[in-house]
């Protein structure tokens, strides 16, 4: 698949997710050669709202042959029609309404698309002319990146599509008299510098509306969540599978598009279902920022898988292995014990009998910890000897901090890794080492605070989100400007009055589409 100046698009090789270190053909130069799929889920959406949406991709300055759009109707009655009037090369797909199909619908379109590119955009927003090629322009060099929009809600009355099609100028310009509401982004992208810092949510400004992605890669990160069959939070939870699949999410200020509407319709319905999709996602994304610290609780996805190699050990010391990291401070975690084909299947059985019934264990699994749980955050992998060292997922994960891997030092003399999972994903693409994307830490003994059975835990590893969450930013000063950005988004947080996490969403987070669309 040729791109852009003969290249073939590879996989993302920079450090942590800094979007910047992609070498891009600069954007008046750039000759765009590979096609484009548009998929355009739609409900009920009006006829003249869905060619007002058409007339702004016929404004596109991305060559007209080198891009069709797919609509996919989620089960509209009547069923959409395509008005007369639009010589774009556009279809189509139509599906069965079973709740909010948004995710469904996606990837109906998807399987539809005749072409590797994928830009998903709501039948209800417009797009200003340098959207297509502001997204593909990254999609010709990277392989494994999630490009992320922004947009606006506008009133749009009096407007038609032939408005939108004479317009002199820009969509900016047309609405230049009109009130508009923002989506909110400011917060989260001021704390990660435009999520080129080492903090490890990036995936919360997705917008479903308006992203771009190569299909071989969404189809890699699984595609859209089709249980999300209410209203919000399928795209952020996409955001964290690409994410931590280890692909790039380049967050792409002139790729702009209006929601047809303002953001306050349909409000009070939208919050009420957010609040159970918010819930549901806390199942899926294995980050604290969503689900607390609180002991106790059993997660769909991990957040971390602990892998014991357990090759010649006895039952005894990895029995005692496994009762240690289930009591381990850190409660979200599965516990893995790894043997070698044909091992004594004696102590397997004993040992299936200790640990089967708990959910958390898996003895002698059939597939790799990375096939098993290929979105878990972090991959830890212990010796069998690591049963004598107490707490030590707590001490790793302290100790990692916001670095990519980390090996440690047991007192025995052997040695325990922690490694994100992003990285593991992003180096077997790149043909690399997880180091190679970031920092590399060498513990000791003596730095974990292992010195015996009675030695406390850090209490840094189970810090509540909120500091945790101004850690991650704290951590990632390294200039001046690091500084002011951070005091910036510490002043913009301290002056938001939030609330416990399961009541609202934090404002970051993507608030799905109008209700006329679903």
């Amino acid at each position: 698949m040729a791109g852009t100046c003969g290249l073939t698009p590879k996989p993302v090789a920079v450090r942590y997710n800094d979007w910047r270190q992609v070498e891009l053909p600069a954007a008046e130069a750039f000759a765009p050669t590979l096609p484009v799929s548009v998929i355009m889920p739609c409900w009920r959406t009006p006829p003249e709202t869905l060619a007002r949406t058409l007339a702004s991709l016929e404004g596109q300055t991305y060559p007209r042959r080198l891009f069709e759009v797919v609509i996919v109707d989620d089960g509209s009655a009547p069923p959409l029609q395509l008005p007369a009037s639009t010589p774009l090369d556009v279809r189509i797909v139509r599906q069965e309404r079973r709740g909010v199909g948004i995710a469904r619908a996606r990837n109906a379109g998807a399987r539809a698309a005749a072409h590797d590119i994928l830009l998903f955009l709501d039948g209800d927003t417009l797009v200003e002319a340098g959207w297509m090629a502001a997204h593909a322009r990254w999609h010709h060099t990277v392989s494994d990146v999630l490009t992320i929009g922004f947009r606006a809600y506008v009133d749009v009355d009096g407007i038609d599509a032939d408005a939108i099609r004479r317009r002199p100028g820009s969509l900016q310009a047309l609405f230049s008299d009109r009130p508009t509401d923002g989506f909110d982004h400011r917060s989260h992208m001021m704390r990660t510098r435009d999520l080129t810092s080492r903090a490890d949510d990036p995936f919360r400004v997705v917008i479903g509306g308006n992203f771009g992605i190569g299909k071989d890669f969404y189809n890699a990160a699984g595609g859209s969540d089709e249980s999300f069959s209410r209203w919000g939070m399928e795209d952020v939870e996409l955001g964290y599978r690409a994410y931590t699949r280890g692909g790039l999410l380049a967050p792409l200020r002139e790729v702009f598009a209006w929601h047809q509407g303002r953001r306050h319709e349909g409000k009070d319905a939208k919050l009420a279902s957010l609040r159970l999709q918010y819930a549901k996602a806390a199942q899926l994304i294995a980050h604290r920022g969503l689900r607390g610290d609180r002991p106790g609780r059993i997660y769909t996805v991990p957040q971390h898988v602990v892998t014991i190699d357990a090759a010649n050990a006895p039952v005894e010391p990895i029995s005692r292995a496994v009762s240690s990291l289930l009591a381990d401070r850190v409660h979200d975690l599965v516990v893995r014990v790894e043997t070698p084909p044909g091992d004594d299947a004696g102590k397997l059985a004993l040992l299936q009998e200790m640990f089967d019934p708990d959910p958390r264990v898996r003895i002698a699994p059939d597939r790799s910890a990375l096939e098993e749980f290929p979105v878990a955050s972090f991959h830890i992998t212990l010796p069998a000897t690591a049963g004598f060292a107490p707490h030590l997922v707590s001490r790793l994960r302290a100790a990692l901090g916001d670095a990519v891997t980390a090996t440690a030092a047991l007192p025995d003399g052997a040695a325990a890794t922690i490694t994100r999972t992003w990285a593991i994903h992003r180096a077997r693409r790149a043909a690399a080492r997880p180091a190679d994307f970031g920092e590399a830490r060498t513990l000791s003994a003596v730095s974990l605070k292992l010195r015996g059975a009675g030695a406390s835990a850090n209490p840094l590893a189970v810090l509540p989100p909120r500091r945790e969450r101004l850690l991650d930013g704290a951590r990632g000063i390294r200039s001046l400007a690091d500084a002011w950005s951070f005091f910036r988004w510490l002043a913009w947080w301290c002056l938001r009055r939030e609330v416990p996490a399961g009541v609202r969403p934090p404002p970051d987070e993507s608030a799905g589409r109008p209700a006329q669309d679903r």
